[in-house]
């Protein structure tokens, strides 16, 4: 995951002068997200599919951008799956997540998607009672809560104790019995998702290689006719330390020996990717209101906050940001700056949560220079509280890929 900012600061400063109001927005750059998803893909081993998890970041663009490079998308909802059907009718589609309601599992079998994750038993009871009632057979895996004594620990855990996620692998011996008199439901494999926010490589490999000798376990023992696995996604991005993500490279190197040690070239293996494929070709940036000191801290008030951009206080950091100074100052008296120290910047919500970066050091900063916040490509807009206070929305602005810009020049 390389990040350049080149484009989106570019981009950020221009948009930022031909506006009156105080600035604030999401800038994407596309190009970025393409070779990126590029690489990706190119290093992975040939019986492995990369899918996107839509929850990541819905936006048009963004799927747009992808659905030529990824072997489908991921939905966790109706409202997804109903968005995806009406942009790409032909994308292989593939449905999870807790809580489906009837009428979202009906629609996932008139969409025909292409494997329903079920997450328990009493889901798989109703699908089956849909299926009959539609005439259909569904194709499904099991998302099964795997308790491991080494699941390695992250930052948000999703399996392997108890949790809301998936069926108790205990269950599993009900479950394939229950399955083996319904034959409107066809059992394909199995799905895993323990975790999320991974940066340790080979630590994930670890994890990969406990689900593969799994499922070979369950194939031997209940003689299983299955060919499908599904690890999820899980992949972190590390917002604390930056220049520390995620070595993928190692993680694809070690990955086509892992397949062939544990016997699993005959297995379709798919990656269920969101944050790692999406966050960083995204930014957020605000413009700086204010800059006060209170009781021996400085605060800089930024246009928006965390009704915008909610990954700082939902993962619990200071967010990494960077200064892009404005040279327009359009009033008579002088501009408040501040150098050499630390900051906090918050937004213009009415609570203290409002919290993007927290005592974060600063060379320079004046009132009306624009922050930009990177990584902010996934569960940054998609899962803030837009209106709160109903202060207006940032704008949304996509970089193009180098094709469509070549042509938009001629």
């Amino acid at each position: 995951m390389r990040l350049d900012l080149d484009r989106i600061r570019i981009a950020a400063q221009q948009a930022q002068a031909e506006t009156a109001e105080p600035f604030c927005a999401y800038i994407y750059d596309l190009e970025a997200l393409r070779r990126h998803a590029q690489g990706l893909l190119a290093t992975l081993p040939a019986n492995c599919e990369l899918f996107y998890a839509i929850k990541a970041n819905s936006d048009l663009p963004i799927l747009q951008t992808l659905a030529p490079l990824v072997h489908g998308f991921e939905v966790a909802s109706g409202g997804e799956l109903e968005w995806v059907r009406g942009h790409f009718p032909a994308t292989p589609v593939v449905f999870g997540g807790p809580g489906k309601t009837d009428s979202e599992l009906e629609a996932a079998l008139c969409a025909k998607v292409e494997y329903l994750h079920v997450e328990s038993l009493g889901e798989l009871e109703r699908l089956a009672w849909i299926a009959r009632q539609r005439g259909q057979r569904a194709t499904v895996l099991l998302r099964i809560n795997l308790a491991l004594a080494d699941l390695p620990a992250t930052t948000l855990t999703m399996g392997g104790r108890a949790t809301p996620f998936g069926i108790d692998a205990v269950q599993l011996p009900e479950a394939l019995d229950w399955l083996r008199n319904h034959p409107e439901l066809r059992l394909r494999g199995f799905h895993f998702h323990l975790l999320s926010h991974q940066l340790d490589a080979e630590a994930h490999l670890k994890l990969l290689q406990s689900y593969f000798r799994q499922v070979r376990q369950w194939q031997a023992d209940y003689r299983l006719d299955i060919d499908q696995i599904n690890v999820g996604g899980g992949i972190g991005v590390n917002y604390r330390e930056p220049g520390r993500q995620f070595d993928w490279q190692a993680f694809s190197r070690g990955l086509g020996p892992l397949i062939e040690r544990e016997q699993m070239t005959g297995w379709r293996i798919r990656f269920e990717l969101g944050r790692y494929l999406s966050a960083a070709c995204g930014s957020y940036v605000m413009e700086v209101l204010d800059i006060k000191e209170n009781l021996g801290r400085t605060f800089v008030v930024g246009r928006g906050g965390t009704h915008h951009f909610r990954t700082p206080y939902a993962q619990g950091h200071s967010h990494p940001f960077e200064v892009l100074p404005v040279a327009r100052w359009p009033y008579p008296f002088v501009r408040r700056e501040v150098r050499d120290t630390a900051v906090s910047v918050v937004g213009q919500l009415c609570t203290p949560k409002d919290v993007l970066a927290t005592d974060a050091p600063v060379e320079r900063l004046r009132v009306g220079d624009l922050l930009l916040f990177p990584y902010a490509g996934a569960y940054a807009w998609h899962i803030s509280h837009h209106d709160f206070l109903r202060h207006p929305h940032p704008a949304q602005i996509y970089l193009p890929i180098e094709e469509q810009r070549h042509a938009a020049n001629q």
